[in-house]
């Protein structure tokens, strides 16, 4: 991790946890928005204005966070406007490495090995991981943003003629229902898996365990009528749930020990799954491969770096 802007251990993927011995996720950084006349957003500080080819966009494939405004951006027909680079999928010891594994990019905006480098670059003070996403401003040379909930949001709007307008992930008519379906799905589905297979106890393993399915039984019955979380349209909080179920089968129940059932199991999950990566351009933005290699990559997990084979995820297509 970082301290003080300098490189000091080998990556690990749980950084603090709490009384139980539960993980906690590291709170993001970087807070300024993108907005289409520079001005400041709900947090940070004005000076990022939407222009074509100004901002760039690092992700990893592996990740579910970063998958989100990969997303978002194809949705709303970004990529002529925001660049973009993809890190590798296994993490080194000093976290993400750019390089020429299959699916993977060299920086050519910063030249950087690995990604922590930009955040030094962008504070040289920093302390902490250097995660994934990151919003570059190539025009002032710093971090916009390191926050996935809030790349999607500047990506759905804050680009205004740029984006395609057609397509609005956050109604306004159904931000309330929108943000309610967030704060349910976030702790017990999304970061719930993180805090199975990080856990430290028992007590935390069983408690995060026991509210991933719960939600996952939840989310089945819930399904069984509808197209999408809110009927339709598809909205952020749909894409918030594909990037945790399509990594589900092959990352999280077997490596994070979530292992009660999988998505495979639930047929609405499964019809939903298939729904959601018929939507042109977001099968572009799963790569199974990238995910097995990235998760089985962390070692306090996986020591001996073997990646599974399977599972068959043919009947999705992927």
């Amino acid at each position: 991790m970082l301290v003080n802007g300098k490189w000091t251990s080998d990556w690990q993927p749980v950084q603090a946890k709490d009384e139980k011995g539960g993980f906690v996720r590291q709170t993001s950084s970087f807070r300024n928005w993108i907005t289409p006349d520079g001005s400041a957003g709900p947090t940070g500080e004005a000076g990022f204005p939407a222009e074509r080819g100004r901002y760039h966009l690092y992700v990893a494939l592996t990740c579910p966070w970063a998958s989100r405004t990969l997303i978002a951006r194809k949705l709303k027909k970004l990529e002529d406007v925001v660049s973009m680079s993809v890190v590798e999928p296994a993490l080194t010891d000093q976290g993400w490495r750019f390089g020429d594994y299959p699916g993977s990019d060299r920086d050519e905006v910063n030249g950087a090995t690995y990604l922590h480098e930009l955040y030094t670059r962008a504070d040289p003070a920093i302390c902490g991981r250097a995660t994934v996403p990151v919003l570059w401003d190539k025009k002032r040379k710093t971090i916009v943003n390191n926050e996935s909930a809030e790349i999607v949001r500047m990506f759905n709007s804050g680009f205004a003629g740029l984006a395609d307008e057609d397509v609005d992930l956050y109604p306004q008519a159904l931000r309330p229902a929108i943000d309610a379906l967030n704060d349910r799905i976030y702790p017990a589905l999304n970061n719930g898996v993180y805090r199975a297979g990080f856990a430290t106890t028992q007590i935390a393993y069983d408690e995060a365990y026991d509210e991933v399915f719960a939600m996952l039984d939840r989310l089945e019955s819930y399904l069984a009528d509808r197209s999408f979380l809110l009927g339709v349209p598809f909205t952020e909080s749909d894409i918030r749930l594909f990037v945790t179920l399509v990594r589900f089968d092959a990352a999280y129940h077997g490596l994070f020990k979530c292992n009660l059932r999988r998505i495979s199991e639930y047929p609405n999950l499964t019809t939903y799954l298939k729904r959601v990566l018929d939507i042109p351009g977001i099968r572009d933005t799963v790569n199974i491969d990238h995910i097995k290699k990235g998760y089985y990559s962390i070692k306090s997990l996986n020591p001996n770096g073997i990646v599974p084979k399977g599972p068959d995820l043919s009947g999705l297509g992927l």
